[in-house]
């Protein structure tokens, strides 16, 4: 009886008609040039594309040298392709006219593109405050829907690597930066503006600014109550310390929150709002011998300050007194 012949597919026949470096070179990932109307941005795309100085950078870049690192994106159901890295790259090619651009092709999953997108992101020439609390919650929405423990709040069990340490360790944050991260996302767009005003416009006065700590605390209240403490910042131009948003938490959770506790909580003045004078010592050097130590010249000049509020207050005396009238 004959023998019956093993049954060969198109891939069987393509491994006994082709070499193992042939084989394996099928396996790499090819260079492939798209048409760049044809690529979307991500869904909801976290990190801003700016006209700055990096970006003429990055076209001058582009004119000399071509776009070294291919873009990184993915196909979509509509026949398009969806951005994965390089929205900077994409601009500065538009800018200068570009029609193409050279791209890597990866079929990926939300999870993974999300993965992709938020790493690549990272070596940016800077990310403010709102861009990385979206990205990191974009990301860590998506490990929620791979099933990981995303418990901000307990301790982690045995050996097992949650999402926020996983998080953590991928972008270079500590755990409790990232928690701080994901609570800011719940801020109204105008607080969430005013943290990156800190990181963007320190030095602008007209800008109000407001740190990370008190802003975590902020985001915990409704966002009305949110909009009742953003009119009083906006009229005042004055935000509020960290230990006065603890107690405007604390005015929530307790039903004593109204726009009059409100205004009656923030205009106190604080610590840091006093007005601060800095003075150099090397400005009254001219007023002391030689070699005169800075201790030596502090006290020298509370001295003359002394010496001069004495005389002030003699001056006073001596105007306030009645004159004597004198007979001759």
């Amino acid at each position: 009886m004959a023998k019956e012949l093993p049954k060969l597919d198109r891939s069987s026949l393509n491994d006994l008609f082709s070499s193992q470096a042939q084989r394996d070179d099928e396996q790499l990932e090819r260079v492939n040039i798209i048409d760049i109307n044809d690529i979307d941005n991500f869904k909801n795309h976290p990190f801003y594309v700016r006209d700055d100085k990096a970006m003429d950078d990055l076209v001058d870049a582009i004119k000399s040298e071509g776009i070294l690192m291919p873009c990184i994106i993915r196909p979509i159901p509509n026949g398009r392709y969806e951005m994965i890295s390089g929205h900077r790259r994409r601009h500065a090619a538009m800018r200068i006219g570009l029609e193409h651009l050279p791209c890597l092709v990866r079929n990926l999953t939300d999870y993974e593109a999300t993965k992709l997108m938020v790493l690549s992101n990272q070596s940016r020439p800077y990310l403010l405050p709102s861009e990385k609390a979206k990205s990191y919650g974009m990301y860590y929405d998506e490990m929620k829907k791979q099933g990981k423990r995303v418990d901000l709040t307990s301790s982690p069990l045995g050996t097992k690597l949650r999402s926020d340490d996983e998080l953590a360790q991928m972008v270079g944050e500590s755990r409790n930066q990232i928690h701080r991260y994901l609570c800011i996302r719940k801020l109204i767009p105008e607080l969430l503006q005013m943290v990156d005003n800190s990181v963007e416009k320190p030095d602008n006065p007209e800008a109000l600014q407001m740190a990370m700590r008190p802003a975590v605390e902020m985001s915990y209240l409704t966002s009305n109550n949110q909009k009742i403490v953003l009119e009083f910042m906006q009229s005042s131009m004055i935000t509020p310390s960290h230990a006065q948003t603890i107690k405007l938490r604390k005015m929530q959770d307790n039903n004593s929150f109204t726009p009059q506790a409100v205004y009656d909580l923030l205009q106190q003045e604080k610590p840091n709002q006093k007005e601060k004078v800095s003075l150099s010592i090397d400005k009254f050097n001219r007023y002391f011998p030689p070699d005169t130590s800075a201790k030596d010249i502090e006290k020298g000049i509370f001295q003359a300050l002394d010496f001069y509020m004495e005389a002030k207050s003699r001056e006073q005396v001596k105007r306030t007194e009645p004159r004597q009238n004198i007979s001759i």
